[in-house]
C-alpha cells in the first residue's frame, strides 16, 4: 500500500469536476469506511476508481484531521479484502489544517470477483450495491478462463485427419505474406498447429476445430451459421434463409457473399467522373468486422448457440451465442475500451490475417467508417443472453436508393433539405416508442441536453416525433415514438420523393 503520495491542487480539482459516477465516489469522512471499502470493491470488480474522503456530497471539499491512525485504520480495512488488493492512497490540502484523501484502485481483470467482508459489490452508475449470485458465479468461471476454456480444451476423438490441411496451410501462408508468422512455414501439419498453439501435448485443441475441423460432427453443433431474408420488418415470411456449418474462415466467407446477395448497391451520377458510382450498403469493411467479431468473441461451450445474419427491410442484425465479456458492456464500445477477448487462441489467428488487431478499436472503427458513409452508427446490445449488433440501413432491392440520405449539416427539419441524417436515423429505430438513451446512441449523441435541443425538439415541434408522457418531458419512464408523419414521410425518402 503507498501511504507517501500526494495530490496537487490540479489533480485534486480534476478529481473533483469530474463528479461521482462509475469511477469516483466522495465520503465525507473516514467515518464512512465501511461504505468506503464495499465501493473500492465495486472498482475493483469493474475498471477501478478512487474514493475520496473530505468531500461533502455537493463536491466541497472540506477535509478532515489525518493522522497515522487514520492510514492505520485503512490499511487494516484492506485486510477485509479478498483476494488481496493494493491500495494507492495519496493526501491533499484542504481548509486549515485539514486534508482529503484519495483511495485508488485499478480493475482487477485477472482477479475478479473481489469480495469484501465475503460479499461481492458492483458499480452501476454512481451506485455500490451487491453483485447479484449469478454474476458473481459467472465472474467466477471468468477467472478461470485465463487457464481454462473452452476453445484450449482437447477436442475428444478429433485426430489430425480430421483438420482440414489445405484451408491451414492457406491461412498460415496469408499470415507469412503479411509478415505475422516469422521464419519459414514448414510442410508438417502437427508442427503448425503447435506453432499456433493448436495442440497441446500431442492433443488437437477445440479451436483447431472451430478454425480448420474438416467434418463437422455432431460434437459442434455450435459451428454454424444461420442467414435470412426476411421479407418487410419482421420475421413473419423468409425470403431466403441457409444454415451452413464450417470453420470460422470459411462461415465468414458465406456471410460476406449472402451480404453481397441480398444487399442493394445503391449508386449516385457524380459529374465530376460523368459515371454513375456506387457505394455498398454498408461499409465492406464495417460489416466484415463485425462479423468477425461474431466468430472470435461468442461463447462457444453453448453447445446449441451460433452466429445469425437477419437482414431485414429496414435493418442488419449480427447475433453471436453469448454475453460481452466480463468487462466490456453495450455502451463501452462505442468509446475507448480495453480489448477482452473470449477465445484469444482463435483471435490470434484472425489477427495474424489481418482481419483484425488487437486494440479493442474494431467497434470504433466500424463507427467512424458508418459516420464517413452517412450511415448512422450501428447500435450494440445484449438480448436474451446473446450479443446483438444492428446497422439501421434499408435493404430494398437492387437499384433503389437507401433511405439514409444526406440531409443538412445541422440538426433541422422543415428546411427544403429536410431532416439530417441523425434525425432520420431517430425517426427510423422510434418506429417502435424507444428511450431517450437507446434514441442518443442511434445517433451515435452523448450530450443529452444538446440531443433534446437539437434533434428531438425539431421533431417534436414539426409533428413527426412524440414523447408517450408528454405532461412527464424528463420522466425516467419517458419513451418516443414516430408518428404518422413521421412514417409518411420515412416512406417519401425510402422511395425518393420530394
Amino acid at each position: 500500500m503507498n501511504r507517501g503520495t500526494t495530490v496537487n491542487a490540479q489533480e485534486l480539482s480534476t478529481l473533483l469536476t469530474h463528479g461521482e459516477g462509475e469511477s469516483i465516489e466522495f465520503k465525507r469522512s473516514t467515518g464512512e469506511m465501511k461504505e468506503a471499502m464495499q465501493t473500492l470493491c465495486a472498482f475493483l470488480n469493474g475498471i477501478g476508481g478512487t474514493v475520496i474522503f473530505g468531500i461533502r456530497p455537493d463536491g466541497t471539499a472540506e477535509g478532515q484531521d489525518v493522522t497515522d491512525k487514520t492510514l492505520r485504520e485503512i490499511a487494516q480495512a484492506t485486510e477485509r479484502f479478498e483476494p488481496a488488493v493494493h491500495l494507492s492512497i495519496r493526501r491533499a490540502k484542504a481548509e486549515a489544517r485539514r486534508e482529503v484523501v484519495a483511495v485508488s484502485v485499478e480493475g482487477g481483470l485477472d482477479k475478479r470477483p473481489f469480495t469484501y467482508d465475503g460479499r461481492p459489490y458492483e458499480r452501476v452508475g454512481s451506485t455500490t450495491r451487491r453483485m447479484a449470485q449469478s454474476r458473481y458465479e459467472k465472474t467466477l468461471m471468468d477467472r478461470a478462463h485465463g487457464t481454462r476454456r473452452w476453445e484450449n480444451e482437447p477436442a475428444e476423438r478429433v485426430e489430425l485427419r480430421d483438420i482440414d490441411r489445405d484451408e491451414v496451410f492457406r491461412i498460415v501462408n496469408i499470415a507469412a505474406s503479411l509478415g505475422r508468422l516469422a521464419g519459414p512455414v514448414g510442410s508438417r501439419l502437427a508442427d503448425i498447429l503447435d506453432r499456433l498453439k493448436l495442440r497441446r501435448d500431442g492433443k488437437i485443441l477445440q479451436a483447431a476445430v472451430v478454425l480448420f475441423g474438416k467434418e463437422f460432427m455432431p460434437d459442434y453443433p455450435q459451428c454454424e451459421l444461420r442467414m435470412a431474408r426476411f421479407k418487410g420488418t419482421d420475421k413473419a415470411e423468409f425470403m431466403d434463409q441457409r444454415q451452413v456449418r464450417a470453420p470460422a474462415f470459411k462461415l465468414l466467407e458465406e456471410a460476406e457473399l449472402f451480404c453481397q446477395r441480398h444487399f442493394p448497391m445503391p449508386a449516385k451520377v457524380v459529374p465530376e467522373q460523368l459515371r454513375r458510382v456506387e457505394s455498398p450498403l454498408i461499409p465492406i469493411d464495417a460489416m466484415r468486422e463485425i462479423l468477425v467479431n461474431a466468430l472470435i468473441h461468442r461463447d462457444y461451450s453453448i453447445a446449441g448457440g451460433a452466429v445469425s445474419l437477419a437482414i431485414f427491410d429496414d435493418r442488419v442484425e449480427v447475433w453471436s451465442a453469448g454475453t460481452y465479456p466480463t468487462g466490456i458492456t453495450p455502451d463501452k464500445l462505442s468509446k475507448p475500451h480495453l480489448s477482452v477477448q473470449r477465445n484469444p487462441i482463435i483471435a490470434d489467428v484472425f489477427n495474424r490475417t489481418g482481419l483484425i488487431e488487437k486494440w479493442g478499436r474494431g467497434t470504433n472503427r466500424v463507427i467512424a467508417m458508418c459516420r464517413k458513409a452517412g450511415l448512422a452508427p450501428p447500435t450494440f446490445d445484449e438480448i436474451t443472453g446473446a450479443a446483438v449488433v444492428t446497422f439501421l440501413v434499408n435493404v430494398l432491392g437492387p437499384g433503389r436508393e437507401s433511405a439514409q440520405v444526406a440531409g443538412p449539416s445541422r440538426d433541422q427539419v422543415g428546411t427544403k433539405s429536410g431532416p439530417s441524417r441523425d434525425q432520420v436515423a431517430v425517426l427510423e429505430r422510434c418506429r417502435d416508442a424507444r428511450a431517450l438513451l437507446e434514441i442518443m446512441g442511434v445517433a451515435g449523441r452523448t450530450n443529452r441536453t444538446k440531443f433534446r435541443e437539437g434533434v428531438l425538439k425539431p421533431l417534436i415541434e414539426a409533428g413527426l416525433l412524440e414523447p408517450t408522457i408528454p405532461d412527464k418531458p424528463r420522466s425516467r419512464m419517458q419513451r418516443y415514438k414516430t408518428t404518422g408523419a413521421g412514417l409518411a414521410m420515412l416512406e417519401k425518402e425510402r422511395h425518393g420523393e420530394p
